[in-house]
């Protein structure tokens, strides 16, 4: 072989080796934020001065779509970082009726998601993640695949690495528990550019305290807001996903099943509000759904009765309508599932029948509070606008 033809063949392995790395480079996953929004409905969207998301609105896809029944946190949340419905994750709210210990029990356990996590196929992929929460929950059910997890109960949120900068974590009922998960976020992201998957959830506190034309509710918003153009800033060729699991409405009536059944003679095992969990601060346990158990199947048709003579309920379905409309997992629903109209919430009221709510008293879990908005931003192999018809899609087409 010539020595001309020698050098050419080196030059050529030379430009190959140095071209395969950058392929590598650019196959790599695109840098992903997922903002979950409690309670960020499209009304206090709309109320609020948020010039950033006005941008990502105006760039990107943005939409209000269905978010899933019942309208709580455990039951979206799961769903957007799924990717799935209850009815293959198998949550199907903040609490759940364990027949097989006849208790209800709160949903906080991993070992309950019956469905891979974005965490977890981010990690199949290379990809490492981080999870940063408002709520304690969110991190015992989806935290296990993340590399990277923070919430202000956490045992980590007072060491020196989040200390330093962050300082001590908010009450979590407070709006400033949200900014601070917020800067935990973009502390990551500046610092640690390795982290390709973040994962930011809020809290609800916000909503569940003033309507969207408070001015409270306004400065939080715009204080968001800010935040989210600290991400761009800090991250700005990533993309940017973000929704909603649920809005909130005044409710004006709560009312407890278990003693209504009980005083109209058509006594239930128990009636369960899937929106109860720890943070009784926000809704009282009170929520705009209900799951109803049978002490025996042939009570169903006199209960059915006494319910739909209930005053503020709007709708009564069987366990097999219910898991049919709203894609629920039956095994984890009652024998009825109850739907309150706008104003009512269920719940235990601690013997009483009914409650008048406070003026200022906001909640969610109904049809009503199932609408969210969807934002996608910078997202370079997303979908078309016509695939994202539910909140829980935002991110379903990740690291597949």
């Amino acid at each position: 072989m010539s020595t001309i033809n020698l050098k050419l063949k080196a030059i050529a392995c030379i430009a190959y080796l140095g071209f395969f790395p950058a392929v590598q480079a650019q196959t790599k996953p695109q840098r992903t934020i997922i903002i979950m929004m409690d309670g960020f409905g499209e009304s206090y969207y709309r109320n609020s001065e948020m010039p950033n998301l006005n941008k990502i609105e105006k760039k990107g896809i943005y939409k209000v779509v269905p978010s899933l029944m019942p309208a709580v946190t455990n039951v979206n949340n799961v769903a957007i970082a799924t990717g799935t419905t209850p009815a293959t994750n198998g949550i199907t709210g903040n609490v759940y009726y364990n027949v097989s210990k006849g208790v209800e029990e709160y949903i906080e356990s991993p070992s309950l998601v019956m469905a891979p996590t974005i965490f977890q196929r981010a990690k199949e992929q290379g990809v490492k993640s981080a999870l940063f929460s408002s709520k304690k929950k969110t991190i015992d059910v989806l935290g296990t695949y993340a590399d990277i997890t923070l919430c202000p109960e956490c045992d980590n949120a007072k060491t020196a690495k989040w200390l330093t900068d962050l300082g001590t974590p908010p009450d979590v009922y407070s709006k400033d528990i949200s900014y601070w998960i917020f800067k935990a976020a973009i502390k990551t992201i500046k610092e640690e550019p390795e982290v390709g998957l973040i994962y930011i959830h809020s809290t609800d506190y916000p909503m569940h305290m003033w309507a969207p034309e408070e001015k409270d509710s306004k400065d939080f918003l715009n204080h968001i807001d800010q935040l989210i153009g600290e991400l761009i800033k800090a991250a700005p060729d990533a993309c940017i996903l973000m929704t909603a699991d649920h809005g909130m409405n005044h409710k004006t009536l709560g009312v407890d099943l278990t003693q209504v059944c009980k005083r109209k003679n058509t006594p239930v095992k128990i009636s369960i509000s899937p929106e109860k969990d720890r943070y009784m601060k926000h809704h009282k346990g009170l929520g705009g759904s209900a799951y109803v158990y049978l002490n025996t199947p042939s009570d169903a048709a006199a209960v059915k009765k006494t319910l739909l003579e209930t005053e503020g309920v709007e709708a009564v379905l069987t366990r097999e309508e219910a898991a049919k409309k709203y894609e629920l997992m039956p095994s984890r629903i009652g024998d009825f599932m109850v739907i309150g109209n706008k104003s009512t919430v269920f719940g235990d009221l601690a013997g009483k029948e009914t409650e008048t709510l406070d003026q200022h008293y906001r909640s969610h879990g109904s049809p009503y509070e199932a609408n969210v908005p969807v934002f996608i931003y910078n997202a370079l192999k997303a979908p078309k606008a016509s695939y994202f018809d539910f909140n829980y899609k935002i991110a379903a087409w990740l690291y597949k």
